[in-house]
């Protein structure tokens, strides 16, 4: 089993499009994972004209590129965020800028036709973000009562189904990417979140096991722990680099400074057990494609993306057909 090998597309989302297959040919990628953030694709657009998804997966087709999966990340954190400050004014149209209400208005419009879009151009899988209503609890003081969170997972569960109703009708499935500042950051909120939802088929998990490494999550238990719902998977590295100084939570440093308690790490150089992470996914019966997200600031990314395709063939191997010792009998 061969799993393919795809480049999720927001590292490189400054590139032109047909400047960023080149690359992603070059370096040996079967496909990409498109992201939203460079404007391709266009969701609205590829929702609406299947002209449109029709000539994007021409380009691809012109590179031998394949398209597994789409990512929507930016709308579907302003669909549960707080939206009440600038940060996310560019996730969404400009005139949506300071308007907490426009925005969620927009993103969940947005989430809905995300379902289309992948319709039309073919794949099954819509990758992203929920947001988080109650992220910013995540630190009991002042006191929060078990009501405030369970508000933030109704609250959670309210806006999503309607969106996996959208996703329902076209057959896809959504892979929210767990990971702090979403409403499932852990094992425990992934399950939570599942519950708030009703467990519907179509809400499921993009494993990355970046960030659960740092938190001090087990990445092969959280796959043991939902083996059928883990409908993309991220190949992402992290190192742990507490010195005595520096905290978990990474002192307000930003990604690359070297007093931060954790940083990513391009795959192959941190601290991830990916052998065991294979072996698992096998166990699991995943068979879809292994996409690098690639980020590491301390690597030129054009290497990065080369190394981390190399490191991530070299990595996938088949389940045996036999146990070892069948030969014997």
């Amino acid at each position: 089993m061969a799993r393919p090998v795809t480049l999720f597309t927001a590292q490189f989302s400054d590139m032109p499009f047909d400047k960023l297959c080149r690359l992603a040919a070059d370096c040996g990628y079967d496909g990409l994972e498109l992201a939203t953030f460079g404007g391709y694709p266009d969701i609205e657009e590829a929702a609406k004209s299947k002209k449109y998804c029709d000539a994007l997966l021409k380009k691809l087709d012109r590179y031998h590129l394949k398209l597994w999966a789409i990512s929507n990340h930016f709308a579907g954190q302003l669909v549960c965020d707080p939206n009440n400050d600038s940060r996310s004014d560019c996730f969404a149209p400009a005139k949506c800028a300071g308007n907490a209400k426009a925005k969620r208005e927009w993103a969940v419009k947005c989430m809905k036709a995300s379902a289309k879009a992948a319709h039309n151009l073919g794949v099954d899988v819509v990758t992203g973000f929920t947001g988080s209503p109650i992220w910013h609890l995540f630190y009991s003081f002042p006191p929060v009562s078990p009501d405030e969170i369970e508000k933030g997972y109704q609250f959670f569960a309210d806006q999503f189904n309607p969106i996996m109703d959208a996703y329902g009708k076209y057959g896809i499935k959504f892979a929210l990417e767990v990971h702090p500042t979403e409403i499932a950051f852990d094992l425990y909120t992934a399950k939570r979140a599942l519950e708030a939802i009703g467990h519907r088929e179509e809400f499921g998990f993009n494993f990355d096991p970046s960030h659960l490494y740092w938190q001090g999550v087990d990445p092969v238990k959280f796959l043991r722990a939902f083996p059928d719902r883990i409908y993309h998977c991220h190949i992402k590295d992290a190192a742990v680099t507490l010195d005595g100084e520096s905290g978990i939570l990474a002192s307000h440093f930003n990604f690359g400074d070297p007093r931060r308690g954790w940083d990513f790490r391009s795959p192959g150089h941190g601290e991830v057990d990916f052998e065991a992470i294979i072996r698992t996914l096998n166990q699991i019966g995943y068979a879809g494609p292994l996409s690098v997200e690639w980020e590491d600031c301390g690597m030129d990314r054009v290497f990065g993306a080369h190394d981390a395709c190399e490191f991530t063939r070299q990595l996938d191997f088949s389940p045996s057909g036999q146990k070892f010792d069948s030969v014997f009998k």
